[in-house]
């Protein structure tokens, strides 16, 4: 009994440790950087170019410089559409769309014309405009390559899409937290040699609550616009990794509780495969709570 207890309360610990790392659900996904070269028409870059970023969603604005070489790097930037103004002594000011997404480097370069000059726009630089390559577009990390940033209509549309459904994704991912500790602390008392049919029941109701948020999460996930050839990376990849152990666990799981449950309601003693019940939920909801902490703590 004491060593049931110990490992109970061991899982508890760990999904707990989300909750006290993780921050604010607008801030709870990994950052983007939007990157690039501003070059005159010459082609050669522009130093002390002034790169200012405008979210569209909150209104914050920032702001950076291009170095010597006319390369800047903006990191740490929130998801979701930009409004990017890009000026420099002496040229016109140019202004393009962007949309970024989590963990995600995308590139902006632009070329600008001489004050009185008829702006030379390379066809790449324009937010709507077709890409050039023949090849299959990729994405970086989770988010679209700068030419389908860049690239059509459709492609944007697909864009905007995928960054809405991971949005719900983690938000619900989030809220599932707290049903599972919930599921975890009844366990001691459904578990244990002098329960009752309540705890039991209770403890049923909590865990079928917790599937029903995990699988819908889930389901977010697995339907957002996809393009062959994404490649994860850092955080992400291990958040991907660990859902093929909490994704068979979360069937597993609650298959193995039923039949503990009838077997606990029959007047038997758990037997048979139902004694795994316990163990594959803690391991469950280790590698679930690894997962929401890998994308929401920052190290």
């Amino acid at each position: 009994m004491k060593a049931r207890a110990v490992t109970v309360v061991l899982g508890l610990g760990v999904l707990m440790l989300p909750l006290l790392f993780s921050q604010p659900t607008s801030a709870q996904v990994a950052d983007a950087t939007l990157s690039g070269t501003i070059t005159g028409v010459s082609g050669a870059g522009l130093p002390s170019a002034r790169i200012s970023v405008k979210n569209l969603d909150t209104s914050q604005s920032t702001t950076t410089e291009t170095d010597s070489a006319g390369v800047y790097s903006l990191p740490n930037l929130a998801p979701g559409r930009y409004e990017v103004s890009i000026s420099a002594e002496g040229c016109t000011t140019k202004t393009v769309a962007a949309t970024l997404m989590a963990g995600a480097t995308v590139t902006v370069n632009a070329t600008l014309a001489a004050q009185g000059a008829e702006p030379q726009v390379p066809t790449s630089d324009l937010p709507n405009a077709p890409s050039s390559s023949k090849t299959a577009p990729s994405l970086q990390d989770l988010g679209f390559s700068p030419e389908q940033v860049q690239g059509n209509v459709k492609e944007q549309a697909l864009l905007d899409k995928r960054t809405h459904m991971l949005k719900i994704h983690q938000r619900l991912g989030l809220i599932t937290t707290a049903p599972l500790i919930a599921t975890v602390v009844t366990s001691i008392g459904a578990g244990g040699k002098h329960t009752s049919n309540t705890d039991r029941t209770a403890h049923m109701l909590l865990g079928s609550a917790t599937a029903d948020l995990y699988f819908t999460s889930a389901y977010f996930a697995i339907r957002a616009p996809r393009v062959p050839g994404t490649e994860t990376r850092g955080p992400i990849r291990f958040h991907k990794a660990m859902a093929w152990i909490h994704g068979p666990g979360m069937i597993l799981t609650p298959i193995l509780g039923a039949i503990a449950y009838s077997q606990k309601n029959n007047g038997e003693k758990v037997h048979g495969i139902a004694v795994a019940h316990g163990p594959v939920a803690i391991v469950t909801a280790g590698a679930f709570g690894a997962a929401l902490l890998s994308v929401s703590a920052k190290f």
